[in-house]
């Protein structure tokens, strides 16, 4: 399934993106795509739904019709940072023996192609694709063999990332990474049965039409199921919450001469079988 949330910013409606490419509704069924809908027993239940019985919402979905995040009421955005090898090295820095851990906060979340609002006197804004996962079974302490069993599901992030705030204003990266806007998730999340294997994905993320990034999550130092169970060694994960997973190479910090975001560039990205993004960057 392809579970996704449309509508209205604030106001979204549970969906999902049917074989012909149409959002059905399923606000009849659920109120949310949030917390025990994304369990087990939740994506249980969604699956045996008639998808023909439900309602079609009029407009092509990122073309008129606004898609949200694809997960509500996150409670928990936990990123992962230097976890492509390649990346690490264009960042100056070593790869790390242990994943680097980091928060955005919860209401840098956007739909997937909202505008990229850059904060006020920003010269340093950059973009980051990642593949982001779904907890769907909680849990702490998860056994890595069995971790995937605890994911509901996968989706496409834009980690977009502020430097000078991340890098040069402290040791803690989050207050470079959790600005609104710099969290935008979908286009839907696509539910694990559908992806045998989140390590042969590949994603790319472009610019005004140049392509910056062009990886593979083959590559990732810490798989996903590594890093499930990593994480849930000193926090109780939950359902729908959500971990993006790190970024290949290709970010703005890592050119030869640094390139950064300014107000009226087009970002595109995606991942394979995930769908693609794409943002307006305003402000500065």
């Amino acid at each position: 399934m392809k579970l996704l949330r449309y509508g209205p910013a604030g106001s979204e409606k549970p969906g999902l993106l049917d074989d012909q490419g149409q959002v059905r509704d399923l606000s009849g069924h659920v109120d949310d795509i949030a917390g025990d809908v994304l369990t087990p027993e939740g994506l249980a239940k969604l699956a045996a739904i008639d998808v023909s019985a439900l309602p079609v919402v009029e407009g092509a979905p990122q073309d008129g019709l606004r898609l949200g995040a694809c997960v509500g009421r996150v409670g928990k955005f936990v990123a992962i940072g230097l976890n492509y090898a390649d990346h690490a090295a264009e960042s100056g820095l070593p790869v790390p023996d242990e994943p680097v851990v980091f928060n955005k906060w919860v209401t840098c979340i956007c739909g997937p192609d909202d505008d990229i609002v850059i904060p006020k006197g920003s010269k340093k804004t950059d973009w980051e694709v990642e593949l982001g996962v779904v907890i769907g079974k909680g849990g702490n302490d998860i056994p890595q063999d069995s971790a995937l069993d605890h994911v509901a599901g996968y989706c496409t992030v834009n980690d977009v990332s502020e430097r000078e705030w991340q890098i040069e204003k402290g040791a803690t990266w989050d207050k470079g990474k959790g600005f609104d806007t710099f969290g935008p998730i979908g286009p839907w999340m696509v539910t694990r049965d559908e992806i045998p294997d989140p390590q042969k994905l590949g994603l790319w993320l472009e610019v005004d039409g140049h392509r910056y990034q062009d990886g593979t999550t083959e590559t990732m130092v810490f798989g996903v199921a590594e890093l499930v169970a990593y994480c849930s060694r000193f926090m109780r994960l939950m359902p729908g919450d959500v971990i993006t997973t790190g970024t290949p190479p290709g970010v703005g910090l890592g050119q030869k001469p640094q390139v950064f975001l300014r107000p009226g560039q087009t970002v595109r990205l995606g991942i394979d079988g995930l769908g693609e993004q794409t943002q307006r960057t305003t402000g500065g």
